[in-house]
């Protein structure tokens, strides 16, 4: 037993160790202001979209539900959110206010692209094309998933009260209408976890992150709603300007859950690798052994035919961690040694090959090119 907790010590000061390199903490601030700049934008293309097809009830329902720790926001918000579509129909407005609408949209989604990119160790993100197709169809598709939501939801209530007298069927309608937001939040993390990180993510390892930090955010919720008494006396003090510090709050913590959800799928998908040495340990000298020991293996393999390996082959072949093997691949693309061959936009079918004349090729030039990217400690 006392070897299973000193396991997860370990494990766990690993991973606040891992939070602090990648500046979780400052990260989620960061989106917590792009969030509250691209907020009403955002909820008024999805309430335009919603009003096109007949269901912005539901949606502002939904919205009401989803911040009903904070109904004095959700009330100050839908009606920014209404007055913004009625001035976006008007003059020269019409165009300045949809295009401002839709680049801040874009640039929250492409700031939280960064930010799992960041998690994952990507450095490529999305080609503008499949910014803009991804983007737009996932601005369309959250309507849709709202307004389904939302007729489950009135329906499953519907169908407790009828059933809400038999003996076994009644107590467990009630328990699924308790346990639905838990499970709506978790859906949407585990979505997210999967979706936005520009590379593969296994559903397996986004799974139970999710599950997770969509508990934690419905537990924030509860929190939030019970503090009432805290926050009236707050309301007190500061009036109706207690709105924005207390929004900004939620927006924070929320980012927080998100981004901690983020980095266990990261560590639960690279468990192998998560306790070993970090690249920023290693010294240059370190960095320069292992590419050359990279570029060799990818230079044999080019000048035997061989298909071009991933960079899973590539960290098996070398027996080095996949957070060390993906720097270093990046750094060689960056003084054009490598070359890779993606094959989807995810980038889960990566491949790479020699970027130039591998006669032309040595350690002591790597070792230069490697130098004025990282200097040596």
């Amino acid at each position: 037993m006392s070897t299973i907790n000193c396991q997860l010590i370990v494990y766990l000061q690993t991973l606040w160790q891992d939070i602090s390199a990648k500046r979780v903490m400052g990260t989620a601030t960061n989106l917590t202001y792009s969030t509250l700049l691209a907020f009403v934008p955002i909820m008024a293309v999805v309430f335009a979209i919603a009003r096109g097809f007949g269901y912005s009830m539901y949606i502002e329902d939904w919205f009401r539900n989803s911040l009903s720790s904070q109904p004095d926001a959700a009330n100050t918000i839908i009606g920014f959110v209404n007055s913004y579509l009625v001035h976006t129909k008007k003059g020269l407005f019409l165009g300045i206010g949809l295009v401002f609408m839709l680049w801040t949209v874009l640039m929250l989604i492409s700031n939280i692209e960064m930010a799992f990119n960041d998690i994952w160790q990507v450095k490529r993100q999305r080609s503008l094309f499949r910014t803009v197709t991804d983007y737009v169809s996932l601005l369309f598709f959250l309507p849709i998933v709202i307004v389904i939501s939302s007729g489950l939801s009135i329906a499953v209530t519907a169908l407790n009260h009828q059933l809400g007298d038999m003996v076994v069927i009644g107590p467990l309608m009630s328990f699924f209408i308790e346990m639905s937001p838990y499970l709506l939040w978790s859906v949407a993390f585990i979505g997210l976890y999967v979706f936005m990180p520009n590379t593969k993510v296994e559903l397996r390892s986004a799974l139970w992150p999710g599950i997770l930090a969509g508990v934690c955010m419905q537990f924030f919720q509860l929190i939030y709603i019970n503090s009432q008494i805290w926050i009236s006396n707050y309301n007190a003090v500061y009036g109706s300007f207690a709105i924005i510090p207390f929004f900004l709050l939620w927006l924070q913590a929320s980012w927080i859950i998100c981004l901690c959800g983020a980095e266990l799928s990261y560590c639960r998908q690279n468990a192998d690798d998560f306790l070993t040495t970090s690249f920023q340990n290693l010294s240059f000298q370190e960095r320069v052994d292992i590419s050359w020991d990279i570029m060799q293996l990818v230079i044999d393999n080019f000048r035997d035919g061989g298909r071009p390996y991933t960079d899973m082959e590539i960290k098996s072949k070398v027996g080095k961690p996949m957070r060390i093997v993906r720097e270093l691949l990046y750094d060689m693309q960056r003084i054009e040694y490598l070359a890779e061959m993606t094959y989807d936009e995810k980038g889960s079918i990566s491949r790479f090959l020699p970027s130039q004349d591998v006669n032309r090729l040595s350690k002591p030039h790597l070792q230069q090119q490697l130098a004025q990217l990282r200097p040596v400690e």
